[in-house]
């Protein structure tokens, strides 16, 4: 069994390989079509394998088992969590559904704004399936997020983008999205921190997220300062060391696209396209479902600290465990007692807000992952494969050492 596991990872190292190198080098096309589809192959094998998702499964219902079996016996929580079962306010918790909707119908406006004027063949129903794929394969697998990645980045190539568009465009998407993450933390916590609303304000949960925030906005800022010729800089700088060169400009394929990826998403910005308001929509209604959730057990905190533990909350996602369940309950939780929010009333809310947030997406967004193979069959014969609009590195190869 380790030895089968170990040839498994050897293939993955090898095939993701493959895809650096087609990135680094744009005369590859018909080759390169082949190493994304083994990339994907050996990723989807490993990662969404039958042993794999039994132990997502298991992992997320012994989480659940604790969270609302083991912790409604804890002193102080009884009678909170017994209001999860039986005295919520169902107006309330009908209000949270309905914004939770409205959450993942933001996330794929987004979806469909950011890329559809390179590959417009994805439509309406290729934006949701696609979208709600990636949700899925997030909420079910862990690694941070990267299963979804992964299953986008396939799906958009399979769809017609260029290798490095299709790499460009995600950061893009990503830096959009997270954006509004990092300039909240920062002027949440400030507003906080300084009483400009109304509030208590903790200096662990109000400032050092706000540096949080404003180191990463920062990292992508200084982002786009990288040139997007950084590639054939550092083949330059390697010439006549062999293999040197070839690992250079591998390690520089990484911030140039991450740069030229911001620099996309700064574009968009600036054309204004309506649907870029997805990614406000995406945050502010998926607040508003943990907002319906306190309102359905009691009172909801002040709007401020409602905002910062939600995020605070979220930056827990990053720990690799499936959906970030167990982890974000814990992180919301813990930050609204750290703002003085009774403990029973923020866990009757935030476990009622990951039951909308994490169990609704995941049936149909397995369905849309199923029906995705099938999807991306039918666009391959509507056009050729759109190519990168990415500088390329068009370096020579070294001369042998």
């Amino acid at each position: 069994m380790p030895d089968s596991e170990s040839h498994h990872a050897k293939e993955l190292e090898e095939a993701v390989s493959g895809v650096i190198d087609e990135l680094v080098d744009e005369d590859i096309e018909e080759e390169g079509e082949d190493q994304v589809e083994q990339a994907w192959e050996v990723f989807k094998t490993q990662f969404f394998s039958r042993r794999t998702l039994f132990i997502a499964v298991a992992f997320i219902v012994l989480v659940l088992a604790f969270l609302y079996g083991v912790l409604p016996q804890l002193p102080g929580l009884q009678d909170s969590l017994e209001k999860v079962r039986d005295d919520g306010d169902r107006t309330w918790l009908a209000v949270a559904f309905c914004m939770e909707l409205l959450s993942y119908a933001s996330y794929i406006w987004l979806f469909r704004a950011v890329f559809i004027e390179k590959i417009p063949v994805i439509g309406w129903l290729g934006s949701y399936r696609i979208s709600m794929a990636g949700v899925a394969a997030t909420r079910l697998f862990g690694a941070a997020g990267a299963g979804g990645i992964a299953l986008t980045f396939w799906a958009v190539r399979k769809a017609g983008m260029g290798r490095r568009m299709s790499v460009s465009y995600l950061v893009a998407f990503y830096v959009i999205l997270y954006g509004i993450f990092m300039i909240a933390l920062v002027v949440d916590g400030i507003l906080l921190r300084t009483g400009a609303i109304p509030g208590t304000a903790p200096f662990g949960v109000t400032v050092i997220p706000a540096i949080f925030g404003g180191l990463v906005a920062a990292v992508f800022l200084l982002a786009l300062l990288v040139p997007g010729n950084l590639e054939r800089l550092a083949a330059r700088w390697s010439t006549g060391r062999g293999r040197a060169a070839n690992i250079a400009r591998k390690l520089a394929a990484v911030p140039a696209l991450i740069g030229q990826g911001t620099r996309v998403g700064f574009t968009l910005v600036r054309k204004g396209d309506i649907g870029l308001l997805g990614a406000f929509g995406w945050w502010a209604f998926d607040i508003a479902t943990l907002w319906a959730c306190f309102k359905a057990f009691g009172d909801s905190p002040t709007l401020g600290v409602l905002i910062m533990g939600y995020f605070v909350g979220m930056i827990a996602n990053i720990i690799p465990t499936p959906g970030g369940v167990g982890a974000v309950e814990g992180g919301m939780i813990g930050t609204y007692a750290a703002f003085g929010v009774p403990i029973g009333n923020a866990t009757a809310a935030v476990l009622a807000y990951r039951v909308f947030a994490f169990l609704m997406p995941t049936i149909p967004g397995v369905i849309a992952f199923i029906r995705l193979r099938g999807t991306v069959a039918d666009w391959r014969p509507e056009g050729a494969t759109i190519q990168s609009e990415v500088t390329p590195a068009n370096v020579p190869d070294p001369p042998p050492a």
